[in-house]
């Protein structure tokens, strides 16, 4: 199982159109939305985050600590933070687990399972940066939503698949999302 957190930045796209491939590749999916999330699904999106849930295998209340997805015996390969808000970066970053999101990326730390944060900030201030920089001395993979040009992106929605194919390349799923660097 794979863990998709949404939280409150802008980007929830992102996190949406994972789960979407994540679905169309048949790999199971439990699902976290903070509620500023919620917030900026209503704002940047034309789906309720009600429908966003129904795309997931399994969800889980973000304010409920004594869920299933909390405990270290809970089962699932890997968690995927996208986007990330800068809050919960920083949360994680240092240790501070007071929701659901948080306590599963602390869970997947202590573990050894693979976590990936999809950060969504500009510019970056240098505790953004250094918080960045401790959670990728712990095993964490920072793939900030930078374009890869070399795609010859053509629009919002290339954009958007070049971001989905990084990710699940991160988690080493085959994909055919975005081109690859090929030189002519």
């Amino acid at each position: 199982m794979i863990i998709v957190a949404i939280t409150g930045a802008s980007g929830v796209v992102l996190g949406v159109k994972l789960l979407k491939a994540l679905k169309k590749l048949n790999i199971n999916t439990g699902l976290l939305i903070s509620d500023t999330a919620k917030t900026i699904i209503d704002y940047e999106l034309d789906i309720s985050y009600e429908n966003i849930i129904k795309i997931a295998d399994e969800y889980y209340q973000t304010n409920d600590l004594t869920a299933s997805v909390n405990s270290g015996s809970f089962k699932f390969d890997s968690l995927v933070i996208i986007p990330c808000s800068m809050k919960t970066l920083s949360a994680i970053a240092n240790g501070y687990a007071s929701n659901s999101i948080t306590r599963v990326a602390d869970v997947a730390f202590k573990e050894r399972r693979k976590i990936i944060i999809v950060p969504r900030e500009t510019p970056l201030r240098t505790v953004h940066i250094e918080n960045m920089l401790s959670i990728s001395k712990e095993g964490g993979i920072i793939l900030p939503p930078i374009l890869g040009y070399y795609s010859k992106i053509e629009n919002l929605d290339d954009m958007e698949n070049f971001i989905i194919g990084k990710v699940l390349d991160s988690l080493g799923i085959n994909n055919d999302l975005y081109k690859r660097w090929e030189l002519n």
